[in-house]
């Protein structure tokens, strides 16, 4: 299902997670848990994966993460006010350390002018520090948004370690 260089770019990340005794957790939304399976796929990848979140509803992420409802009310849960607040909520119920979070639209419905198919904001947490990036894939499939969204998710970790 994974790629080879995205099971080595993931290998590699955890192991400069075990090295740095870093521990990692994931929220995710169009994603549906496809990044977590990218990371357990990893032999030994239970020394980092802490936990992960599949809040694909907006009760979800408000129940579990913690994203405030005016947030997925004002802004959609396809936006950087969400999934910061998705990656802040998910260190701070898990307790670990970096964290990933991702919202989008796969399609191939539920884009708008605003927010077209292939729409994937992404945000991760570490030492305190959030960032966030908005990627549009575009109507490239709901496989290879979700695929695309995986890969850029790994190496927002990675940079962000770095």
């Amino acid at each position: 299902m994974f790629k080879a260089a995205l099971i080595d770019k993931t290998t590699d990340l955890l192991e400069n997670c075990k090295r740095l005794n870093i521990t990692l957790t994931t929220a995710e939304s169009c994603t549906g848990g496809m990044i977590s399976a990218l990371l357990t796929e990893i032999p030994g990848s239970s020394a980092v994966i802490h936990q992960s979140y599949v809040t694909y509803a907006n009760t979800a992420k408000h129940a579990i993460l913690g994203v405030p409802t005016d947030i997925l009310r004002d802004k959609g849960a396809v936006s950087e006010e969400v999934v910061r607040a998705m990656a802040e909520g998910a260190v701070m119920i898990s307790g670990a350390n970096i964290s990933v979070a991702v919202s989008g639209i796969a399609g191939p419905g539920g884009g708008t002018p605003d927010k077209p198919v292939g729409t994937v904001h992404f945000a991760t947490h570490y030492n305190g520090e959030t960032v966030h990036d908005c990627r549009h894939f575009g109507d490239i499939g709901r496989h290879d948004v979700r695929m695309a969204t995986v890969e850029h998710a790994i190496d927002m970790l990675v940079n962000h370690l770095n």
